[in-house]
């Protein structure tokens, strides 16, 4: 008999444990965990949210936020996948037979005030770094607009609430393409990884860290991101050992987790899309933490530039 199709769980989990394995700059990854977050923690988590993505298609976005963010919290005690989350639950509410954008459309105009409501007990759930609180929409209230419409009020800030306003444009048109131009170059899901990490980092800012840091921090970021050159010479694999370091510096301040959040994101798309083989060779061979480790890490010569803001 023909194997069976792999479903939504089976695509999403695939997704969220090719981005923890992936040796990318300043993340968890084998090999570079923190000290309050291992790679298990989000292998477990993958595995805990799986079964309730493939019920999205079967019930409201925000029970299947809330749902998945609890599943979480029963299998670890910190937060590892609120971003992804939040990303993946819309994505995953398409069934596999319906076209994903129009799919997306759909579930995204459909939210309600409800979805809102249970998104924010996840949110307080998951308790995400560098969270605060706003004037207008803020969690720790009872909402009083659809879910789309509480997200738009935060995109300027969030490039994760961008994704609600504007159908996942970001995912669409630079993640996914990134991603499977880069599998088809390299042959392998972990070097298109952390190429496509690089570049979103070069092209927007990670709200994580702004969220965190603040706009200074995360410009910062962006502009060190643009300084190192190609992964392929030895200046290049130098600097991204250096980055990566200087990411990890002061306690992993500058974890650039809302960019990880979206490789999840444009990764489950590719796979549900068949723009990257669930088969595809995984590991990158020749990765340049190699190079790092053996020159040692110095923090990067920082370009100084204006506030940065979601673009």
């Amino acid at each position: 008999m023909p194997a069976s199709p792999p479903t939504i769980g089976c695509l999403a989990q695939v997704a969220c444990t090719w981005e923890v394995l992936a040796r990318k700059a300043g993340n968890v990854c084998p090999g570079r965990e923190f000290p309050d977050l291992t790679v298990n923690d989000f292998l477990v988590s993958a595995a805990a949210i799986a079964p309730i993505l493939n019920e999205a298609p079967t019930q409201p976005l925000g029970v299947t936020i809330l749902r998945a963010i609890e599943a979480t919290r029963r299998v670890v005690k910190t937060n590892t996948n609120l971003g992804i989350v939040l990303l993946l639950a819309p994505l995953a509410s398409v069934p596999l037979g319906e076209p994903l954008c129009s799919g997306l459309s759909r579930v995204l105009e459909q939210t309600t005030v409800e979805d809102a409501r249970n998104v924010f007990t996840a949110i307080r759930l998951a308790k995400p770094g560098g969270l605060g609180t706003v004037q207008e929409a803020d969690v720790y209230d009872e909402p009083t607009l659809p879910l789309r419409d509480v997200m738009a009020l935060a995109n300027e800030r969030d490039l994760i609430a961008a994704q609600y306003e504007d159908g996942f444009l970001f995912v669409f048109n630079q993640v996914l393409p990134q991603l499977a131009r880069r599998v088809e170059q390299y042959k392998n899901i972990e070097r298109a990884i952390v190429e496509t990490q690089m570049e979103v980092l070069r092209i927007a800012c990670d709200s994580h860290i702004h969220r965190k840091l603040g706009s200074v921090a995360a410009t910062e970021v962006k502009l060190a991101a643009q300084a190192i050159g190609g992964l392929e010479t030895p200046a290049g694999r130098r600097a991204f050992g250096e980055f990566d370091a200087w990411l990890r510096a002061d306690n992993h301040a500058r974890n650039p987790g809302t960019t990880a959040d979206l490789i999840a994101a444009g990764l489950f798309a590719a796979l549900r899309e068949k723009r990257i083989a669930i088969d595809a060779p995984f590991v990158w061979e020749d990765h340049p933490f190699s190079t790092a480790d053996e020159h040692g890490a110095a923090e990067p010569q920082l370009k100084r530039g204006k506030d940065c803001s979601r673009e």
